[in-house]
């Protein structure tokens, strides 16, 4: 790996802290000396079966720094990595160290759904504006979202958008009639599943079966053999790794479901899903960004990404991170008051209302401009199919089946 050193933390895991008292936005400042770092806080999960959907976007933010040389208005960037471990009480601690540390000025992060219901709140009664790259909740950027939910933005796209065009592909362009769902429990399967059944219903298909697993349940049998009894065409389980390999892994076991239509979504575009299904997992459909409709240079992004991490992107939002951290380089620049002294003023509110404002941004993903309620990025959505390759260990898919 040929990552550069630039002042990155990484935090060697979760450890138990105090509660942060909240801060108010209004009237928070970050004072930056000169010859000290801006310092910016990421988190999202590191550790574990999903930390390759955290690692694949804060290596981009790494890149990105690289690709500035390391510097912003005079001073290095210090990069924060925190491991929220896919989980809210995850999301809570790692948001609780970072709203501790007072010099850090802006937050991408998080990764995973869960982490932003359990962090976001922290970081923004301490006046701090996290901006995700792959948090896909629809409830985190509707327009009535709890007022507690005002420092989170997201170039990533709305699960409100992929629920429907994962709908639309298995009604419209596969012609199948029956699904049945599996969610984890987790913020983003549970709202992806319902905003599924609600516009697959719509297009006239029937929801045999909605059923749920475990995070840490390893047979899946009851919960395949129960389904099966409605005889479905296909399945749809947006879920993570683990749980989704052994589904996979499992399902052509069952009686009634050796031909069933088996898809996912973008928890599972990662070659650690290949990994853990086997085999098996050629076939499998799953919905990610739609990699050929960005609008910037994705084709030179991903040379840079793979001749500076020493690999492809290992999950689907990388691009996102890109354009995420550049969206907050951008804002910082235009409210940053440089002292005389090379010292840097950075006004926390007047920060996120910069944010907000942001309109046109030229990104990787496309051109980005922020609604009122935190949507960012340009909504493009494909379905890929991973097929014996992919099944053999090359990656990414290339089999896009929709559009």
């Amino acid at each position: 790996m040929r990552r550069k050193s630039f002042g990155v933390i990484a935090a060697a895991g979760l450890l138990a802290v105090a509660s942060v008292a909240p801060v108010s936005a209004q009237g928070r400042t970050v004072e930056i000396p000169a010859g000290e770092p801006i310092t910016i806080a990421t988190y999202g999960v590191l550790s574990g079966a999903d930390a390759s959907l955290g690692q694949d976007w804060l290596d981009a933010v790494y890149l990105h720094v690289d690709d500035i040389g390391g510097t912003l208005l005079g001073h290095p960037i210090e990069i924060i990595a925190e491991d929220g471990q896919c989980l809210v009480e995850g999301g809570a601690q790692a948001a609780q160290k970072i709203a501790s540390n007072p010099t850090v000025v802006g937050v991408i992060g998080s990764a995973c759904s869960d982490e932003t219901v359990g962090g976001v709140p922290t970081l923004t009664e301490a006046g701090l504006t996290a901006i995700s790259p792959s948090a896909t909740r629809p409830a985190l950027t509707e327009p009535d979202r709890p007022a507690e939910y005002a420092g989170f933005l997201r170039t990533a796209h709305s699960d409100a958008i992929q629920g429907v065009v994962v709908a639309d592909f298995i009604k419209n362009t596969l012609g199948l009639d029956t699904t049945a769902t599996i969610h984890d429990g987790s913020a983003y399967a549970e709202a992806l599943v319902a905003v599924f059944v609600d516009a697959y219903t719509e297009l006239g298909g029937t929801v045999t079966k909605q059923e749920a697993v475990g995070k840490d349940q390893t047979d899946m049998n009851p919960v395949l053999t129960s389904i099966a009894a409605d005889g479905p065409q296909a399945i749809y389980y947006p879920i993570f790794v683990a749980s989704g390999g052994l589904i996979t892994d499992q399902i052509g076991d069952v009686a009634g479901l050796e031909d069933v239509v088996r898809v996912g979504s973008d928890g599972l575009f990662t070659p650690d899903f290949a990994t853990a299904a086997g085999p098996d997992v050629e076939g499998v459909y799953l919905s990610a960004p739609n990699f050929a409709a960005f609008e910037g240079d994705y084709a030179g992004f991903l040379e840079r990404y793979e001749d500076f991490v020493g690999n492809a992107p290992p999950s689907a939002f990388h691009a996102h991170g890109y354009d995420a951290f550049g969206m907050l380089l951008a804002a910082i620049s235009d409210v940053a008051v440089e002292g005389d002294d090379g010292s840097l003023s950075v006004d926390l509110q007047a920060l996120r209302e910069r944010i907000y404002a942001t309109d046109g941004y030229a990104g990787i993903t496309g051109t980005l401009s922020c609604t009122a309620s935190g949507d960012c990025g340009p909504p493009v959505i494909a379905v890929y199919q991973l097929d014996a390759a992919v099944a053999g260990g090359d990656w990414p898919p290339t089999e896009i089946a929709f559009p």
